[in-house]
């Protein structure tokens, strides 16, 4: 794929710098901001969904990636757990935003607490695959995002087959995406309400806790 470096311009290069996507990710020794901007967007999206639905006629289509009952942790605290287990770079997180967007857009599902974090830990593996040089298998991102090995796989293929593959991502495309977040910011961010999300615990460990998240609805 082309490389998503900021060398295309000097506009380019301080929105990716204020985003925190210039960092060498062995070097990060804070959260980068694009995971707050990221968790902000999210959780706006969620709010205005479930919003919809309830005041609507609209009935939101049911997948793999839906779960029985939203779990404890917030999108933001999911989305830093990620990025700190998962040791992949920032720019996995705009790249799995884009995914996220061709997924929502390709089978017109609503983002909602039941399924933003299936979705995310989904998204994020894959793009760490498609744009990292070193990744963590499934086995491992499993663990980390609270669900079986067996099911991640699942999720993974519903995924891919949802895109019909489509993980290229141009350097034009992703610069879109960060200038979405930057808006974000600029739009002024809502304190997130806690979405009742995976039971993971914060000092997770190497013991299997892939028992975490309610189970889905569909299989």
């Amino acid at each position: 794929m082309e490389t998503l470096s900021p060398d295309s311009g000097s506009m380019d290069s301080d929105i990716y710098r204020t985003l925190g996507l210039e960092e060498l990710r062995k070097g990060v020794l804070r959260s980068p901001r694009v995971l707050m901007l990221l968790s902000s967007l999210l959780d706006r999206s969620v709010q205005k969904n479930e919003m919809l639905l309830e005041t609507t006629q609209i009935k939101d289509v049911v997948t793999i990636f839906h779960g029985l009952r939203p779990p404890t942790v917030s999108i933001r605290n999911y989305v830093d757990r990620i990025f700190k287990y998962s040791a992949c770079s920032p720019s996995c997180f705009v790249v799995a935003h884009i995914y996220m967007d061709r997924f929502l857009q390709q089978t017109d599902i609503h983002l909602t607490a039941l399924n933003v974090h299936r979705l995310l830990i989904t998204s994020v593996m894959i793009a760490a695959k498609f744009v990292d040089d070193a990744f963590f298998n499934n086995a491992y991102y499993a663990k980390v995002g609270g669900v079986s090995t067996e099911e991640l796989n699942r999720l993974e293929m519903k995924f891919l087959f949802s895109i019909d593959f489509r993980l290229q991502v141009n350097v034009n495309t992703f610069g879109k995406h960060c200038y979405q977040l930057e808006k974000e910011s600029a739009g002024g961010l809502q304190i997130e309400r806690p979405i009742q999300a995976c039971r993971i615990k914060e000092n997770w460990s190497s013991k299997d806790d892939s028992t975490a998240c309610s189970s889905t609805i569909a299989r």
